[in-house]
Formats: C-alpha cells, structure tokens, sequence
C-alpha cells in the first residue's frame, strides 16, 4: 500500500526501469482485472508526431466554453506529474492520485509474475486514466493523447468516437520506422473499424498509407486541405489569424493566441473535428463557442513567453519538425530581434540536423544538458555547432542565469530542445521572477 502523494509518485516512476515495451497484451490483462473500465468511456484519439499536445488543448477549450466537462490524458508534464491525467485544464489531486495506484500497483505487481512480464511506466499511467474517467469520475467526453505511435501504443485499447492524427514526421524511428511510411503505418494503426479520422498530414507518401488503412477499416477520412481547409493566414502581435471552411460551416477571421503557422493547422483539426461532435454527435456548439475557444487557448511550454525585458521564449521543440515550427515562428515575429539560443537534447534524436535548422537564425548558440538519463553532454552537444558564437554550460542553471545577464538590446533568448528540459526551465525562471 501507499500512504502518501510522494510514494505514489516514486512507484510509478520506478516503473521507469522496464523501459518501452510496444504491445497491448499487458494493457488488456490488467485492464480485464480492472473490468475493463475503458468501455465507458466516450473519448477521441489522437496521434501524431507533432501537434498532439496543441490540438487537444483547442479542442477542450472549444468544449469547454460549450459548458462540456472535458477530460484529457497528455505526456509529458510541464508543471506537475498530476497534470497527464486532467479534467477541464485542472490536473487530479495528490489524493486521488494515492487512490490511483491503491488500485492499479497491486495488479500491477500480479501482472510481473507472469509471462507477459513488467508493466512500463506509461502502462501504468495509462491504466490510471482509464480507470479514473471509466469508474472514479466520469465526464462528457475524453481526449487521449497517443504516447509512442499508435497500433502498438498502450492507449490503442479504447474505443473512440473519432481519431485524429495530427502530423507525420521522423522521431522515434529505431522503433517505429525508417520511412514516413512505415512511421504513418504505426500512428494509424489507431484506425478503429467505422470510426471516423481527422488529419492534418500532407507527405503523399504518409497519406497514402493512412488512407490505405482507413479504407480497409471502412472508416472515413477527413483531410486537410481536402475535406477541410485554411485561408488568409496572418501572423499578428497576439498570435495568429485565419479563416477556416469545411462542408459543415465557414468561419472568417479566427484567432488563436499560440503563435505559429503550424499552430494554425492544428487549430484547424481541432475545428474539424468540433464541427463532427457536432454534426453527428449532437454535441450542443455555438460559433462563439469556437472563436473563443481557440483564441483563449493555451499549451504551456509551446512558443511561452516566461519573460519580459529581456524577452525569455520557452519551446519543446524535441526532433526537426518541432524545429522547423519554431524557425518558422521566429522569422514571423521576432525578424528584427538578434536571437540567442540555448539548446539541450537527447541521444535519440537527430541532433546535427536540429542544431543546424536553429544555426540558421541565432546570433549565438549556447549549448548545455540536465539530469536526464539520455541527455547528451554539452560538450557532446556542442561537436554539433557550426556558428563561431558559441558557448558550452555543463551547469543550464548556470548558462541561463549567465546568458540573461548578457542579454542586449533588442534581443530575444530562445531555451528549446527535449520537453523535459523545458519542463525545468520553465519551473527555475518562474522561481527566479518570484
């Protein structure tokens, strides 16, 4: 048993030690102990290399302004561990994450003594979810967000009401794929027989096979820049605006305060698959409903400024995709400002394409790590860089507190890299501001 919000948190952490382990064998045994909690739940899929984190957040904004009780499942946390499994924004109690794992680490522990071996972490944190919403607290609707992939993802034993696949892109390729094909095989592998799916993905290649599988599920395909679509796309001081249509209705002049032309496409899913909940589902949606949940929308870590006077951009950009997003973004609002980067990694990922991608607009280049077991050394991260104006930190509080100090006029400091680098950051400027 566990007493205590702290030993919660520690045992499911320790599960960190069984590694990633695709497959959904684990899931269905502990889940059929559980008597199967994830049938009561009406929920939405979504999958993605990109964007999950902001398409969920739209679309529980719009519910939400609706008078909808909306539950989400996201990773990885920002703030606090409660927030992964979060009702209406608000992350779960310590208590009811104790009540949590008195459930679920006595059939966890059941599940390790036999052949189908030791539940992951994420297995863990997922069952919790379904629990929670299944049996502990019901709401309207639940938005699931994917962990790795999709077919062999542990949230692929739900039953959706509609799937999304958000963007394709190369991450996590030694375990899902070489080519946009293979990885677009395994995100949609969370096609489910008759349900519906909402994409924003655009590589013919990827399409191609997503729609291949959707087809063999009978399940009808919703494609951006097919089925749905954006116009007159302006970047602003507040963020973004754009104009949206779709069989279903036409919307001039939208807002959403998360800056980025991607932003804007995955505002879009979100609006398409509202526009469905609506159209099939009878969910009860007004426009203005829409415009406000979009423009009051917010995801934290993604292009958030924690800073002003020196201004202090925080981004997750974690593999070249994110990066290319956030280049973008940079040349849309900040042209006139010289930009410093700080930048931290982890072993899996591209690095050399990344660090290049971020060459191209930063002034200096400032290259660091944090306690993580896959974090690549400064040193390490540094053999990377090519521009003259750099600088290496072992120590990223040391490196920021430096680097701000050093700051000049009109200039901006970027911190991006791995999500869980920025979920420190984020935590050591706000402490610092106080």
């Amino acid at each position: 048993m566990v007493h205590t919000y702290e030993e919660a948190v520690e045992w499911i952490h320790n599960r960190l030690q069984f590694g990633i382990k695709p497959g959904l064998e684990r899931m269905q045994w502990m889940l059929a102990r559980l008597e199967n909690p994830e049938r009561r739940i009406k929920c939405i899929h979504i999958a993605g290399t990109n964007g999950k984190g902001s398409t969920v957040t739209y679309i529980r904004s719009i519910l939400q302004k609706a008078d909808y009780t909306i539950g989400t499942f996201t990773s990885p946390y920002i703030e606090s561990f409660n927030e992964r499994i979060s009702i209406n924004s608000i992350p779960i109690s310590d208590e009811e994450i104790i009540q949590l794992v008195s459930v679920v680490k006595p059939i966890t522990e059941e599940l390790d003594e036999t052949d189908l071996g030791a539940a992951t972490e994420f297995e863990v944190i997922t069952v919790m979810a379904l629990y929670y919403f299944g049996k502990m607290n019901a709401v309207d609707l639940v938005l699931f967000e994917a962990g790795l992939g999709g077919r062999l993802d542990s949230t692929n034993v739900i039953h959706p009401v509609l799937t999304i696949i958000t963007t394709i892109g190369f991450d996590h390729m030694r375990i899902l794929g070489e080519t946009l094909g293979e990885i677009a095989g395994e995100k949609a592998g969370i096609i489910k027989s008759g349900v519906p799916l909402v994409t924003g993905v655009k590589q013919f290649e990827a399409l191609q096979v997503i729609k291949e599988q959707a087809e063999r599920k009978r399940a009808k395909v919703y494609e951006l820049d097919r089925d749905f679509s954006v116009e007159d796309i302006k970047s602003v001081k507040t963020g973004e605006s754009f104009s949206f249509q779709c069989p279903f209705g036409v919307y001039k002049n939208l807002s959403i305060s998360m800056k980025g032309v991607h932003q804007v496409q995955n505002a879009s899913v979100a609006v398409m698959a509202v526009k469905y909940l609506q159209t099939y589902l009878s969910f009860l949606i007004e426009e203005q409903h829409i415009r406000s949940g979009l423009q009051e929308a917010f995801w934290l870590g993604r292009f958030e400024q924690v800073a002003e006077n020196p201004s202090i951009i925080i981004d997750g950009a974690h593999n070249p995709e994110g990066i290319d997003s956030l280049v973008q973004t940079i040349r849309a609002h900040y042209s006139t400002s010289r930009i410093t980067i700080i930048f931290s990694a982890l072993s899996d990922k591209p690095i050399e394409i990344m660090v290049g991608k971020l060459e191209e607009i930063a002034s200096k280049m400032i290259f660091t790590t944090f306690d993580f077991p896959r974090a690549v050394s400064a040193k390490m991260l540094s053999t990377y860089g090519q521009l003259e104006n750099k600088e290496v930190f072992e120590d990223w509080k040391e490196g920021i507190v430096e680097t701000i100090d050093n700051l000049g006029e009109n200039e901006t400091l970027i911190i991006t890299g791995s999500l869980y680098f920025i979920s420190e950051v984020r935590k050591f400027i706000l402490s610092e501001k106080k």
